[in-house]
């Protein structure tokens, strides 16, 4: 069950890999996944994408999913679990879509479930250690492997792993069971736009496993984490490599071999990258790594990675402006609000495919920015972003007000889910800022978790409030204007940005989640809609020129179930505006261009 590694920043390679990779792993479990196609089918959702066709039980995000820490290695556990459900019911769940969701085959809320599977543990990883990896479960999760239980894990966003060779038999079937509990609106921990009851800006919630699953063979002593710290102003990367032992680093590019470095794992490494060429969302180069650890001269593991050369920060233009600088120019940031909601699989896109489109629909459009919305999205929408070049504002989930029934705040969940996204995803150069808050969602301690965000990420911005109540700290002030636009005043220390305006509606016949739907502004037609988007972007850029904007974020890239202001349908089958038109408007560009 061995694949040759390959080029991460080849997209024809990455997708012929990950298809090799999703057959030769169907044959080591196919004996094991309970039921068969015929067992599942999709629920009768309101509205599907073009890419469920595309999802079966042997075909289910077959992806590697850790694009940044590769191993050849490995068994996919997507596919068909058993469910049980708290009111009883049983039957077959398509992991890992949500149990809400049309692809799950179950969409049927419940706030508590037990899966359960069989494997087989491949014959070729005898004498190897076997760790069970889950991308996210939402909320808690409770693990057993054979009966052996596994400490309980916290947090609907961050992934989790177990070493579960103890547990494992000699031989034959493997039993996998996963109890979790999803309080929903119901509990104080971070959720987003999850709501018992849907509507208006709050959307169906996501319970239970929502990611992949999957094992993988290691050595007793292997790598079990990378930290990777671009410093374009000294022209290298710094690296930590986790585990014990000496470690030899490669980095190339396309190909070609630029450096060698040998040097001590757990300790920073400063490995030079002379003569840069830096990532941009005009020019997003990456870098591939090779981390080999060794004992003596024997090769314990060896994995793939890869980075982007950029910097982040704030600076100030020729009229002494503070601005939010990429690689120390200014560069205005334009970008939509992306929720990151499917009418099928709710928080798990159908496919990586359609993880693609999203950003590389985005990029059509003339954004160079987009802001991920109160949700943390699985390893390869980020992979995504850093290979085609988009400026990600990564929110972190919000332990939302918009609740029937407010909760206490889970506090020091907060902080701990908070400290893992900016962790977990750290080594993706799209990612340019962390924020804390979306409004007053939730929103507490606030400079003190600015400064733990600062402390554990010192290499980005931090913006301690997108609209609202903002506490004058982080590096930017925020404001919210629907439609506006409009610009705060940017300070001495911190750049001015719009994180949320326009919202202009407009249903589309034939693609909507439901005939109830609305928008912050709503408009009769397609002409009228690009238009009006037309004149937003103008002033927009005016107050760049003139007001000291640095970025803007448009609500949104598109609709989510009654929402319906989006620049696409739900579905993403239709685009509501002329593409050059809105891609001219978004670059600052004459709107004389017409389709």
């Amino acid at each position: 069950m061995t694949t040759n590694t390959q080029n991460i920043t080849s997209t024809p390679r990455i997708r012929r890999k990950s298809f090799l990779m999703g057959v030769v792993v169907g044959s080591w479990f196919s004996c094991a996944v309970v039921g068969s196609a015929v067992e599942w089918q999709p629920a009768g959702g309101a509205l599907m994408t073009r890419w469920a066709k595309d999802v079966t039980p042997s075909h289910a995000l077959p992806e590697y999913p850790r694009p940044q820490l590769i191993r050849a290695d490995w068994m996919n556990l997507n596919g068909l679990w058993n469910v049980k459900l708290a009111d009883g019911t049983e039957s077959k769940v398509l992991v890992p879509f949500p149990i809400e969701s049309a692809l799950s085959g179950v969409m049927k809320h419940s706030d508590r479930m037990i899966y359960q599977r069989q494997f087989e543990v491949p014959k070729p990883w005898s004498g190897k250690r076997v760790l069970l990896h889950f991308g996210a479960v939402d909320w808690e999760t409770k693990v057993s492997v054979n009966g052996k239980g596994y400490p309980v894990h916290r947090g609907g966003y961050d992934g989790f792993s177990f070493d579960i060779t103890e547990a494992l038999q000699p031989d034959g079937q493997q039993d996998i069971k996963v109890e979790v509990f999803d309080p929903t609106d119901l509990g104080g921990q971070a959720r987003g736009k999850q709501k018992l009851k849907s509507g208006s800006i709050m959307y169906t919630p996501t319970s239970g496993i929502w990611q992949t699953v999957w094992l993988e063979p290691v050595s007793e002593n292997h790598i079990d984490g990378l930290k990777v710290v671009p410093d374009v102003d000294a022209a290298c990367v710094h690296l930590t490599v986790g585990g014990k032992g000496t470690i030899e680093v490669v980095v190339s590019d396309g190909g070609k071999e630029v450096g060698k470095f040998n040097g001590t794992a757990g300790s920073e490494l400063k490995i030079a990258v002379p003569a840069a060429k830096l990532w941009s969302p005009e020019a997003p180069q990456l870098y591939d790594l090779r981390v080999t650890l060794k004992d003596g001269e024997a090769v314990v593991d060896s994995v793939s990675s890869y980075f982007g050369m950029r910097k982040i920060s704030l600076g100030k233009d020729d009229k002494g402006v503070t601005r939010m600088m990429l690689n120390d120019r200014f560069v205005f940031q334009v970008g939509p609000l992306d929720q990151g909601f499917w009418p099928d699989g709710i928080y798990t896109a159908p496919t990586d495919e359609a993880l693609r489109f999203d950003i590389s629909e985005t990029k059509r459009l003339g954004f160079n920015t987009t802001r991920k919305h109160i949700k943390v999205e699985p390893e390869r929408w980020y992979y995504w972003c850093d290979k085609l070049g988009l400026l990600v504002w990564q929110d972190m989930p919000s332990v939302n007000s918009y609740t029937d029934k407010p909760q206490p705040i889970d506090k020091p969940q907060f902080k701990s889910e908070l400290a893992k996204m900016v962790t977990d995803r750290g080594n993706h150069p799209s990612i340019i800022m962390w924020v804390v808050f979306n409004e007053s969602q939730g929103q507490h301690d606030t400079e003190e978790l600015v400064a733990a965000v600062r402390a554990l990420d010192p290499s980005r911005l931090v913006n301690n409030a997108s609209g609202d109540t903002d506490k004058n700290c982080g590096d930017v002030i925020d404001k919210h204007s629907y439609p506006g636009p409009e610009s705060p005043k940017p300070e001495a220390n911190r750049a001015a940005v719009l994180g949320e305006f326009g919202g202009l509606g407009l249903p589309v016949e034939g693609h909507m989640w439901s005939k109830k739907n609305w928008g912050y502004k709503g408009t009769k037609n397609a002409g009228e809609l690009i238009t009006a988007y037309e004149g937003l972007l103008k002033k927009a850029w005016e107050l760049n020129a003139n007001a000291g904007l640095s970025a803007i974020i448009y609500t949104q890239l598109t609709d989510v179930e009654t929402e319906c202001n989006g620049l696409m349908t739900y579905d993403r089958e239709v685009c509501k505006m002329p593409v050059e038109r809105t891609a001219a408007a978004n670059k600052g560009k004459t709107n004389s261009m017409r389709e």
